[in-house]
């Protein structure tokens, strides 16, 4: 990768733009709920970065932290499909109150026979904020959907030894393969302040939880790592997530720089020399599932790095050399990762700032770290945060979590209405 090129994968996608911000007059009823929002939580000034896991009996579980990246966890639950949201989880472990960080949370299907389990995640960072860090990673299991969960258990921490202060554990949670055949373990990956990027691998023994000793996992492409200040880095299976080859998109933290992929052919172990991502893709904390028909669908905070954009929409922001279309959503197949740019961009709600209250092109970057669910029936639920219009008692912004419900099927739809009218 010649990653001292001027514009380091800048430029603007030419796939057509989806903008569920604004909804068009004549539009058929039966998609007017692609432009409808719901409220997860807005309960606090500031709550942020959701993640999502769908349970067998249907209900949507939603947790977050009570504040920006950090802070207690909080939980919703949806019973309709995102439809509405109503109170947190009944037995929420006492421990969940000290999280330090953004909780992930995963399901964990077993090839032995063992009943599923969910998993979730809080790292330990020192935020510079007087108050330290205790180190590693906190995590905590269900064995019953989420009825009931284990107390935080500390991984690698400075009590034991270690000097890790992981961010946003686990960023990607992947199950892997053995000899071509799922085994019981998964593949988990955070980064540090430095933006060295690690790997641990779960595992079960005697049905304990077993957390391999981190090691970092991109140290061949150490140079563009660092300098891109690579992290949040989501993985995504080929074939439908049964596939043999694993594709990683990190996040550039220096935004000179488009987002980052990489692809690996045996199982994590090595990764090939990153390239950079197309603009359509370009964005921070991505994440994947896949519908029925095989698409991705991929959501971003959006980073839009193209110099003629930045002139038309934000020449005040033309200097920082970005600018965000906020909460987006890219849709596409594996095999576009390959060189391709995908079917469509989707712009899912506008997000506010004081001089951008109206939807437009240019939205409030404060958003994104999406939880995903796919439903049986294809409709997808995408859950975020950001600033939605609703104030304060103070008269400010308010930043909160909302959800959105769609389906491909009336994307696709809303796609060829918009082309005949």
């Amino acid at each position: 990768m010649n990653h001292n090129a001027k514009l380091n994968g800048a430029g603007d996608y030419t796939i057509p733009n989806i903008r569920l911000d604004l909804r068009p007059e004549g539009l058929p009823e039966e998609l007017g709920y692609l432009f409808d929002l719901v409220t997860v939580d807005d309960g606090l000034d500031y709550i942020g970065h959701p993640d999502s896991v769908l349970l067998k009996n249907g209900d949507i579980l939603t947790v977050y932290p009570s504040g920006h990246g950090k802070g207690a966890v909080r939980s919703r639950l949806s019973h309709d499909g995102g439809k509405s949201y109503t109170g947190s989880l009944k037995n929420q472990p006492a421990s969940w109150q000290t999280s330090r960080e953004t909780p992930t949370v995963y399901r964990l299907e077993f090839s032995d026979g063992t009943p599923d389990k969910l998993l979730l995640v809080s790292a330990n960072p020192d935020w510079n904020d007087g108050l330290g860090s205790v180190g590693g990673f906190n995590f905590s299991l269900s064995d019953d959907e989420g009825e009931h969960w284990s107390e935080f258990e500390l991984c690698f921490g400075k009590k034991d030894g270690y000097d890790y202060l992981p961010i946003v554990a686990m960023a990607s949670l992947t199950r892997l393969k053995e000899g071509g055949r799922f085994v019981d373990k998964w593949m988990g990956f955070f980064h540090d302040r430095n933006f060295v990027n690690y790997k641990t691998i779960l595992s079960f023994e005697g049905g304990k939880p077993v957390w391999s000793v981190p090691v970092p996992y991109f140290a061949e492409h150490r140079e563009i790592e660092k300098a891109a200040n690579m992290c949040e880095v989501e993985v995504i299976r080929s074939d439908c997530g049964k596939g043999d080859e694993l594709c990683l998109i990190a996040r550039s933290n220096d935004k000179n720089y488009n987002s980052l992929l990489s692809f690996s052919t045996d199982e994590g172990e090595t990764w090939s020399a990153p390239v950079f991502a197309p603009s359509a893709l370009n964005g921070e904390r991505h994440k994947a599932d896949y519908t029925s028909d095989g698409r991705l669908f991929i959501t971003i905070r959006s980073i839009e790095r193209s110099p003629e954009k930045l002139m038309k929409y934000a020449p005040d922001k033309a200097e920082r050399g970005w600018f965000s279309e906020g909460w987006v959503a890219w849709v596409g197949r594996y095999e576009d990762l390959h060189g391709g740019e995908g079917q469509y961009r989707i712009k899912l709600a506008h997000v506010c700032t004081e001089e951008r209250l109206e939807p437009q092109e240019v939205a409030g970057d404060d958003t994104g770290y999406c939880g995903n669910v796919v439903l049986p029936d294809d409709t997808i639920v995408t859950s975020t945060y950001g600033a939605f219009g609703e104030r304060n008692v103070d008269g400010g912004l308010k930043t909160y979590v909302v959800s959105k419900r769609l389906r491909l099927a009336d994307i696709d739809r809303l796609a060829e209405w918009e082309k005949l009218n």
